[in-house]
């Protein structure tokens, strides 16, 4: 086996460190401007930019085992966050939609979520970095996908 590089494991470091930073930063910003949690961020704007999604359709979206999924929106369902429709022994067949209340938090939340990513991520990138970063960024999940689609 070879073991990354000096230079590689700085920049593997440092890039948990920068995604670890920044989930804490958005679940504190989330949390202080209007009670919602990231994950029920995720899930509202899957919801708002989609429409209603079966629940499968939905975990796919966001990259979550059906069994988060399922966790998720109970406890959102309960905050009246979303409403679910359909079969509820089966989660291929019940559909999830966002209501009044999830729009609504999800409004709140935008305008300061937004302003931390791009404080944190963009501003002070050069056109050049954002374009080697973006450039990067899309070649891993390439290879990511890649790989999910072959196990």
């Amino acid at each position: 086996m070879e073991w990354l590089s000096e230079e590689q494991q700085r920049i593997w470091r440092n890039y948990l460190a920068m995604t670890s930073g920044l989930h804490t930063a958005m679940h504190r910003q989330l949390q202080q401007d209007c009670e919602l949690s990231l994950s029920d961020y995720d899930v509202l704007v899957a919801l708002s930019e989609q429409g209603p999604l079966r629940i499968n359709e939905l975990g796919d979206l966001i990259g979550w085992e059906q069994s988060r999924v399922s966790h998720q929106l109970r406890r959102m369902r309960g905050r009246g966050l979303v409403e679910r429709e359909g079969d509820s022994d089966d989660r291929r067949g019940a559909t999830v939609m966002i209501t009044d209340a999830g729009v609504a938090a999800l409004e709140t939340a935008a305008p300061g979520h937004v302003e931390l990513v791009r404080s944190v991520m963009f501003d002070g990138l050069s056109e050049a970095q954002l374009q080697v970063f973006g450039s990067a960024v899309e070649a891993v999940l390439g290879r990511i996908r890649a790989v999910d689609q072959g196990a």
